[in-house]
């Protein structure tokens, strides 16, 4: 059976999803810092040089090639900038099933690229390699996160209760750990073979596209 991804890249008609390279670590250590993104994940706060490198160079590699799962950095086409993240991770090989994650920049937001990836992903997935279930899981607040499960298709599950910590900003200006809920969504292959407007999954309500379980 086989139990790693390949190394690939996806393309869609405004993105190019490929694996991490050196390069990008600049603008990934200025994404992750972001407030959003500080608030809804678990990743490091602040989040430095340092763990931008291992991330780009090493650890984003090690999860495809020890079969946890794959990540993607999103780029932009045109530009080649870096517009986000997209990691499926806690990969189940007997039941072909994997959950996905993902950020998006600031600057990025509101552009549909949160909606666009994923669903790329998801249909790469399932068509290529043969996957049978998608799951997402958004923290209870983010009602923005929750529209992009939404918007391409998934179907809320259920609710995970007290499963998750996010962090709100205090006075002096730190962070505070806050536990809270995770809503589990899923996407299976017949999700999308469903008759329907394809823009219309595409398209991401604005604001900002941050899932809970992304690390």
């Amino acid at each position: 059976m086989t139990t790693t991804f390949p190394d690939v890249s996806i393309s869609t008609d405004r993105l190019v999803l490929r694996p991490f390279e050196e390069g990008d670590v600049t603008a990934l250590t200025e994404m992750m810092n972001d407030e959003l993104i500080t608030a809804w994940t678990g990743v490091p706060h602040p989040y430095t040089h340092a763990d931008a490198h291992g991330w780009a160079t090493r650890h984003s590699h090690a999860e495809r090639t020890e079969g946890r799962g794959i990540v993607f950095a999103v780029t932009e086409f045109l530009t080649q900038r870096l517009v986000g993240v997209v990691h499926l991770q806690n990969t189940n090989w007997r039941t072909r099933s994997t959950e996905v994650g993902y950020v998006t920049a600031p600057w990025a937001r509101g552009e549909g690229y949160a909606s666009e990836s994923v669903l790329a992903v998801a249909q790469w997935l399932f068509r290529d390699q043969r996957f049978e279930r998608l799951e997402l899981r958004t923290a209870a607040g983010n009602t923005a996160s929750q529209q992009v499960a939404q918007k391409i298709g998934c179907i809320s599950e259920g609710v995970l209760r007290n499963a998750w910590i996010v962090r709100t900003q205090t006075a002096d200006g730190g962070w505070a750990d806050t536990r809270t809920d995770l809503i589990v969504w899923s996407l299976l292959p017949e999700d999308l073979d469903e008759p329907g407007d394809y823009d219309a999954q595409m398209a991401e309500a604005s604001g900002y596209a941050v899932s809970a379980d992304w690390h």
